[in-house]
């Protein structure tokens, strides 16, 4: 599968945006192709999660070891986080896949706001799936990571004015969005439609 990693940079902290990631449990609320997800098990910043994606003609349940690291104070120190960051790790168990990379990292950006550093990588052990995921990966990755985005600002700027879209000099997008905007696009999204949803898991 090809690699897909990008960078944005939303105006909330670090802190909002990774406790937005970390909340598996609300994903089916708003993130695409997301039909269920569960926490099985907890210990300590590790935790253990089940989802179920449904894809065109693909449907599949896969768990994953999620690993949250909090920034620590003062320098990088082995086996902890680094100052003012944030991240979050997810590593392969079981499932209908080959292999999955992923991460996401929450900076403290240069005139405020957050910078997110995302990456993914995975492979489906049948060729019929890859085949069909293949061609679409990249944008498959972008409207998803785009829910996230919406999400946050539904979550956290409800009353923000109108949206407006730019990118910096380095490429970066930085985006501000409004209730109803957000709320418009998130519907397109799969955002805040966890009533048409039911849990799947035994």
């Amino acid at each position: 599968m090809p690699v897909h990693a990008e960078k944005r940079v939303l105006p909330f902290s670090p802190r909002q945006l990774f406790d937005l990631v970390a909340d598996i449990e609300a994903y089916p609320r708003f993130l695409p192709w997301c039909a269920a997800a569960r926490v099985r098990d907890r210990e300590g910043d590790v935790l253990y999660a089940d989802m179920v994606i449904g894809y065109r003609m693909i449907r599949d349940r896969f768990t994953s070891r999620v690993t949250m690291t909090p920034p620590v104070a003062g320098d990088r120190r082995q086996g902890g986080g680094e100052a003012g960051v944030w991240r979050i790790d997810v590593f392969y168990i079981d499932g209908p896949l080959k292999y999955l990379q992923n991460h996401w990292v929450f900076r403290p950006a240069d005139g405020g706001g957050c910078e997110i550093d995302f990456f993914v990588d995975f492979q489906f052990q049948s060729r019929l799936f890859e085949r069909l995921i293949s061609p679409l990966f990249n944008e498959v990755v972008r409207r998803m990571v785009t829910a996230f985005e919406v999400r946050a600002q539904i979550v956290y700027a409800p009353h923000q004015a109108e949206a407006q879209e730019r990118k910096a000099p380095d490429g970066q997008v930085r985006l501000t969005v409004p209730d109803e905007s957000a709320r418009a696009g998130a519907k397109g999204c799969g955002a805040d439609d966890g009533a048409k949803r039911r849990n799947v898991f035994p």
